[in-house]
């Protein structure tokens, strides 16, 4: 069934997303910003023209929305074989599949990334609660208003940095563009967009939740890291000092009874378990890298239901 030619940028947005439909809403939201941003700029040059014109005229140089909705497509592909890692030989047993996470650099990003969270969710939190208050409590002058516009314009400003982190850390596509805000509104209605339109406060949610996610996320990576590389430890340092040896301390706090009670005869045990539990830290930071990404999938990427 064929679609009657756009007349105005915003049903060409409408084309693009319905084009785009079962696509990554990620991938949805950049496409209509590029769009929006090289039309409008297009009507900005060529003055006195109208919208059914420059789309009829923009046809054959920037594409019908199907075309474009389809170079898109075929863009995000070529880009996430480029930058996806190699593919892992397939494990043959159990075994393989387990030990074979040591390879996985994906599960060392995410690592990184929950130890990373403890000082991104500190500042998340802080930016949001301060910037909350400053606009509640200015509310009532007249630099309130600035103060509150500021706030939830450096709120879309994080939630791109954030996005990209995530994206690279944790390997899950997010948006590279703003949200798609429908210029021929007017600049009053952007505002008032801007302060009703869900994502805004999503976004806000996720900073807010960072917080607890990270003590979470921090205190897994490094007590689980701390044990595991305590007991591998163990036998090396019973080596060194085995004599006055009666346990292993870290930060003063000990994390481990005492050796001589159990005897060398459990140092290898120790010792395996030190290593297993390693490579437990990394399949729990790849679960946590996979399931923080989905709800940063959630939260800071714009709905593409509806009209934005």
């Amino acid at each position: 069934m064929s679609t009657a030619p756009p007349t105005t940028i915003a049903a060409y947005l409408d084309q693009l997303r319905e084009a785009l439909k079962g696509a990554d809403p990620a991938l949805i939201q950049d496409a209509l910003y590029d769009a929006e941003e090289h039309l409008r700029s297009e009507l900005a040059e060529n003055r006195g023209i109208s919208e059914a014109d420059l789309l009829a005229r923009m046809a054959t140089t920037y594409g019908v929305p199907e075309e474009v909705a389809e170079i898109y497509r075929d863009k995000e592909i070529q880009i996430t074989r480029a930058l996806r890692t190699p593919p892992r030989k397939p494990a043959q047993s159990m075994l393989g599949s387990f030990f074979g996470v040591i390879a996985d650099p994906r599960a060392y990003a995410s690592l990184f990334y929950m130890a990373l969270s403890l000082a991104t969710g500190i500042f998340y939190f802080t930016f949001v609660a301060v910037g909350l208050s400053l606009s509640a409590g200015l509310a009532i002058l007249i630099i309130g208003i600035p103060v509150a516009l500021l706030f939830l314009g450096l709120v879309r400003v994080l939630s791109l940095v954030e996005g990209r982190i995530v994206e690279v850390m944790l390997g899950e596509r997010m948006p590279r563009r703003p949200a798609y805000a429908n210029a021929a509104n007017g600049f009053w209605a952007r505002i008032g967009n801007l302060i009703t339109d869900p994502y805004t406060w999503t976004t806000m949610l996720y900073f807010i939740m960072m917080l607890p996610l990270g003590i979470i996320y921090f205190t897994v990576a490094v007590t689980g890291l701390s044990v595991f590389a305590a007991f591998v430890a163990a036998p090396f340092v019973r080596m060194v000092d085995g004599s006055n040896f009666s346990g292993l301390f870290i930060d003063g706090i000990e994390v481990t009874s005492n050796w001589n009670f159990l005897g060398d005869a459990w140092l290898p045990l120790i010792f395996a378990t030190g290593v297993v539990g390693l490579f437990v830290m990394l399949h729990v930071a790849r679960g946590v890298g996979y399931l923080h990404g989905q709800i940063a999938k959630v939260l800071l990427v714009r709905s593409t239901a509806g009209n934005l």
